[in-house]
């Protein structure tokens, strides 16, 4: 996963040096722990906003593409939706933006996305993909509506091997308005790594363009994560642009999708709730945007599988 561009918490602190400038236009806050760790809030004591989501998603991609909203079809006309594009899928995807690292020191619990996971590498994913740094500085996005305090900070050095100060962290719960554009913004990732599950040589994607509906925020953090999860399993759709044999592709297309889970088909809330509220006792597989298209670089050959349901997205959305 060696792409050209620098090294993926160097890029994220730079883009964090100039979120920093902004951070009043974007309703969060900053600051700094004893042992020197900056921590910046996009929504757990502070407003945030939807400007403040977009920077937040674009950290997780540690700057290797790029986020907007937009206006799209589901669940109903014209409402608002998140784009992300990126010509270094697996990099920005799944070398950063997965949301892999769960961190659970003392009382606090968040799940860590963003750069900061490369620098520690010590999921198995990066066993097949490559791409683990020895950055002079580290950046990473925690999803809790609890800011993390040193103890945090120090339990994520020990793994990065990056002192605390010169450790930044960005933070918004998921029923926050930046909480939920970033995990929207996960279109792509969530296609890239339902690929990696079936075994599929992910270093054949080069190009990835995804869009999901923004759902309502929601009142606490359970209905969020379940309104999020409608958003990816209903109603993203993903577009691969991708090299080599188009057989391949075919083969594996109809296993992508959302729907090639025998748990799809009601809002995610009513499945984590059947599964004893236990995400890994949810089919695994369900876990994908709800259409996934590849285009063939070599060949020019489109392939399309599966369909949005804008039925279940109303229901969850409350629309």
């Amino acid at each position: 996963m060696t792409e050209p561009g620098g090294l993926l918490n160097e890029r994220a602190w730079r883009l964090a040096g100039t979120i920093r400038l902004e951070l009043d236009e974007l309703r969060g806050s900053e600051r700094t722990l004893d042992n020197g760790a900056v921590v910046l809030d996009f929504g757990a004591d502070v407003p945030g906003g939807l400007e403040a989501g977009l920077a937040l998603a674009r950290l997780c991609l540690a700057d290797r593409g790029r986020v907007a909203m937009t206006a799209g079809r589901l669940p109903t006309a014209d409402w608002p939706s998140i784009e992300v594009s990126t010509d270094a899928p697996v990099a920005a995807c799944l070398g950063s933006q997965y949301a892999g690292w769960q961190l659970s020191v003392d009382d606090y619990f968040g799940m860590g996305s963003g750069p900061m996971r490369a620098a520690a590498g010590r999921e198995p994913l990066f066993e097949d993909i490559g791409g683990t740094e020895s950055p002079g500085v580290c950046v990473g996005v925690i999803e809790s509506g609890k800011l993390p305090g040193e103890a945090v900070v120090v339990a994520i050095s020990e793994k990065t091997g990056v002192p605390p100060d010169q450790t930044l962290l960005a933070v918004a719960p998921t029923a926050s308005q930046a909480g939920t554009v970033q995990v929207v913004a996960r279109s792509v990732e969530t296609a890239l790594h339902k690929l990696h599950e079936l075994e599929f040589d992910v270093s054949r994607v080069v190009s990835g363009f995804g869009n999901a509906p923004l759902p309502p925020v929601a009142a606490n953090d359970l209905e969020g994560i379940g309104r999020t999860n409608d958003a990816i399993l209903y109603g993203a759709t993903v577009t691969l642009w991708v090299t080599g044999d188009d057989g391949s592709l075919e083969e594996i297309g109809p296993r992508v999708p959302s729907s090639a889970s025998n748990a799809h088909g009601r809002p995610f809330l009513e499945i984590f709730a059947d599964a004893g509220n236990d995400f890994y006792a949810i089919d695994p597989h369900l876990f994908s945007p709800a259409v996934i298209r590849f285009i063939n670089t070599d060949s020019g050959h489109v392939h399309s599988f599966g369909a949005v349901e804008s039925e279940i997205l109303c229901e969850s959305f409350g629309v």
